[in-house]
């Protein structure tokens, strides 16, 4: 039987209450009693709300069954089905035009277009390895995967197959040819890469004559001695591209510049949905200590690969000497999201003062805010926005009248967790229709 610890009219199991308690709240200065009391008095408005809304949608949805049934057996007529669909209020009519804008976006979301991925945040493994995919590597992209054929002896076999690295390296100057062009080709011809002056990037081909990048502002950044830079920072389209130069790596033998890695980045949303089971408080607490971890920065997970155990942790941001000697930085993992469960899932973490399950879409909204205090208030030293914002994922909303509800939801969190208003950004995912 679940151990609870009653909170004003709240029963709250025992390792959730410990978990907000020693770990979360001594580091948010929030007080305790205060957490609760918020989330009970969002409950008692709120909870009647979302109630309301599942059951217009348990409406529509006999609506739409008897519709079906009473035309068993008869041809599908599409115009008669969106017209009904219409008449009950699934279907609604396009509203006025407006414009919305809002402040504090990191640039991963208002300007870069780039890959994101989608992890289960109950596993501390892949949200680290997910995190940390910010930065991946081409090289062992191609060479672990089907885009370059095992034919004519590129096979993957044993440890390191050369003939393999050597197609990983053509292809790969390829990429870079139709990415960031030089004024004389090609990018397999460059033996060695100098910083000219701090300020430009300048290339010497296998005849000993010098070229140089089509667009030359496409260079932004290095590691290293300008004269033999260990790494050379480029970007294309806002996605940076990171080339680190080592011959003395066994894939930098196969280029005449050594060049080992290209890297690329964006965004990774941490689930707590559909890719994870928290079918009880443990199951929560799993989830919401990992997100405290990679909010905190100190996520660790332990494994076992050819005989060593390897420890992953966050990976640090990455250094960088820009075109005219300014020192900057940029972020060594992915800009995270969090998606939450949507308004049909209940728990029984807690339980409301008539011992009912309450709406988890409420209790992931308020704990994983608490716990984003850890990032916004900028105390720890890998941050995740640097502009201050919280990014959260709402699934499976059926048209405006949820958006809503959840836009208020967000609302009566920041006051009860003192953030300023529109800290939590949303992520609109209506599955069911156009709204």
């Amino acid at each position: 039987m679940t151990q609870r610890v009653q909170s004003g009219g709240l029963q709250i199991a025992e390792v959730l209450y410990r978990f907000v308690a020693d770990r979360v709240i001594p580091g948010t200065g929030v007080k305790n009693d205060s957490f609760w009391a918020s989330l009970e008095r969002i409950l008692v408005d709120l909870g009647p709300k979302n109630r309301a809304l599942l059951a217009r949608r348990d409406e529509l949805q006999r609506a739409i069954d008897a519709w079906h049934l009473e035309r068993s057996g008869q041809p599908f007529n599409k115009a008669e089905y969106k017209n009904f669909l219409q008449e009950i209020g699934y279907l609604l009519p396009p509203g006025e035009d407006f414009q919305i804008t809002t402040t504090n976006v990191d640039p991963e979301i208002a300007q870069v277009a780039g890959p994101q991925l989608v992890v289960p945040v109950t596993n501390a493994r892949y949200a680290l390895n997910a995190a940390n995919a910010r930065w991946g590597s081409l090289f062992d992209a191609l060479y672990g995967t089907d885009v370059i054929p095992e034919e004519d002896g590129a096979e993957k076999t044993g440890d390191f197959n050369p003939t393999r690295a050597a197609k990983v390296v053509e292809y790969a100057m390829d990429f870079l040819d139709r990415t960031l062009p030089l004024v004389r080709p090609g990018h397999a011809r460059v033996t060695h890469y100098t910083v000219v002056d701090r300020s430009s990037l300048s290339l010497t081909l296998k005849d000993g004559s010098q070229t140089a990048l089509l667009n030359p502002a496409a260079f932004v950044g290095y590691r290293g001695d300008p004269q033999t830079p260990s790494a050379l920072l480029l970007c294309h389209h806002g996605l940076h591209i990171e080339l680190q130069i080592d011959p003395a790596h066994p894939a930098g033998k196969f280029h005449p510049a050594g060049v080992k890695d290209l890297e690329a980045a964006v965004t990774t949303i941490q689930d707590c949905e559909d890719s994870v089971a928290t079918v009880d408080a443990a199951d929560k607490v799993q989830a919401y200590g990992n997100w405290l971890g990679l909010m905190r920065g100190d996520l660790t997970a332990s494994l076992e690969k050819g005989g060593k155990l390897i420890q992953r942790k966050l990976n640090p941001d990455r250094e960088y000497r820009a075109p005219d000697g300014s020192r900057f930085s940029l972020p060594g993992r992915s800009l995270l999201f969090l998606r939450h469960v949507g308004h049909l899932m209940t728990s029984d973490a807690v339980l409301d003062r008539e011992g009912n399950e309450i709406p988890e879409g409420i209790l992931d909204c308020m704990v994983t805010s608490l716990i984003a205090l850890y990032d916004l208030q900028g105390r720890v030293p890998l941050r995740n926005s640097r502009r201050g914002s919280v990014y959260i994922v709402k699934p499976k909303m059926h048209g405006p009248d949820e958006v809503a509800f959840t836009s208020e939801l967000f609302d009566r969190t920041e006051k009860a967790l003192g953030l300023p208003r529109n800290t939590l950004k949303m992520g609109i995912m209506d599955e069911e229709r156009r709204t």
